[in-house]
């Protein structure tokens, strides 16, 4: 399918892969931007792929206190080096991450890091609700792989919808942001504290309430 300039420069611009590379991605993925995006890093071809591999012990700790002091976020983040972690832009993209990890409650930064007893326990609830549907069992299986990427789009850092911009991922935010700054950018580890986490409360829409303090 033909492609417009307008998607192969924002292509261009979230993963620092060349015009031509990114408009014959476009093509093959009929102008779908995120799988363009993922063709991109299997050829090797985006500035992310690139620069995956290569080390990166700088960066900074970032912390986020939501209004009220009910929510509190400690998060590292990793570039090459030292002059980068503390340009503005970095800075900036870690304080969204903090943020972002303050309104969704991520467990964990990627989906290598579930553990494989949580895993076991979540097959094994999806797989009695698929049967409790009365699905064939040929297919149960099936069901409960693919219900399992909504697992890991709930509870992985990296898989959640940015909450600043739910189009895309915060895996997809690090790559572009891969690509501007031109150095390996990794979410190493957070933690997450909620004043009166366990105990029983009042549920409230953090999320709700952390995006409307960053707009005021």
């Amino acid at each position: 399918m033909a492609v417009n300039a307008a998607s192969v420069k924002e292509l261009r611009e979230r993963t620092g892969a060349g015009m031509l590379d990114c408009k014959k991605a476009l093509e093959e993925a009929n102008g779908d931007l995120s799988k363009a995006a993922d063709i991109l890093r299997e050829k090797g071809l985006s500035a992310a792929a690139n620069k995956a591999g290569r080390i990166a012990t700088e960066g900074t700790v970032e912390s986020y206190i939501h209004a009220g002091g009910r929510i509190g976020v400690l998060v590292e983040v990793n570039c090459e080096t030292d002059f980068v972690g503390k340009t503005d832009q970095f800075r900036e993209f870690v304080k969204d991450v903090a943020m972002h990890i303050a309104a969704s409650s991520p467990l964990y930064v990627r989906r290598e890091e579930v553990p494989q007893d949580a895993l076991d326990k979540e097959r094994e609830i999806l797989t009695a609700q698929a049967l409790n549907e009365g699905k064939p069992a040929n297919i149960v299986q099936k069901m409960v792989e693919g219900r399992l990427g909504k697992y890991y789009e709930e509870y992985c850092l990296m898989e959640q919808p940015f909450v600043k911009d739910p189009d895309k991922t915060i895996g997809q935010l690090v790559n572009e942001k891969v690509a501007t700054i031109g150095e390996n950018i990794t979410i190493r580890r957070f933690v997450r504290f909620e004043l009166g986490e366990g105990l029983e409360k009042k549920q409230e829409n953090f999320a709700e309430e952390v995006m409307a303090q960053v707009k005021k």
